[in-house]
């Protein structure tokens, strides 16, 4: 009898096929949503981190994002500019400054959440069964689980 792709006791070859279309399909979604975007990814991850974590110089936010600090400057110059962010005094290192969120910054990042969330929402909605609704909610736990490993 041949194992089943949830079986515990999944031969490697089809945990690698599983893990193949998963990746290919999350991608394809992940794309997909970023479509309802208003702001550029970039701009959204370090508004993203600093609703998080907080105010975070903006060496330590490179570091967040993985990115260049000549880039992470840049991105910060930009989202002031839009008044998404602002800049502080760092309170105990008079040599460093720390940037935070605006309210019009959370509120722009709550609007992506928002387009995003409401598309693949009436995507699930319009394009799934009851029972598919039901199978997704509970590969959303798989997903997060496989995602804290």
């Amino acid at each position: 009898m041949p194992t089943s792709p949830a079986s515990p006791t999944a031969r490697p070859s089809e945990a690698a096929a599983i893990a193949a279309e998963l990746r290919t399909a999350m991608g394809k979604l992940t794309r997909r949503v970023k479509h309802e975007d208003r702001i550029p990814l970039g701009q959204v991850a370090v508004l993203g981190a600093l609703d998080r974590d907080g105010a975070m110089t903006t060496s330590d936010l490179a570091a967040d994002q993985r990115v260049r600090p000549q880039s992470m400057a840049r991105a910060v110059g930009l989202l002031m500019e839009q008044n998404l962010i602002t800049r502080r005094a760092h309170p105990t290192d008079g040599r460093k400054s720390l940037v935070e969120l605006t309210d019009e910054g959370r509120a722009a990042l709550e609007a992506e959440r928002g387009r995003r969330v409401g598309w693949l929402a009436q995507a699930i909605e319009d394009e799934l069964t009851d029972d598919e609704r039901v199978l997704l909610e509970r590969s959303a736990a798989l997903l997060e689980r496989l995602a804290a490993r």
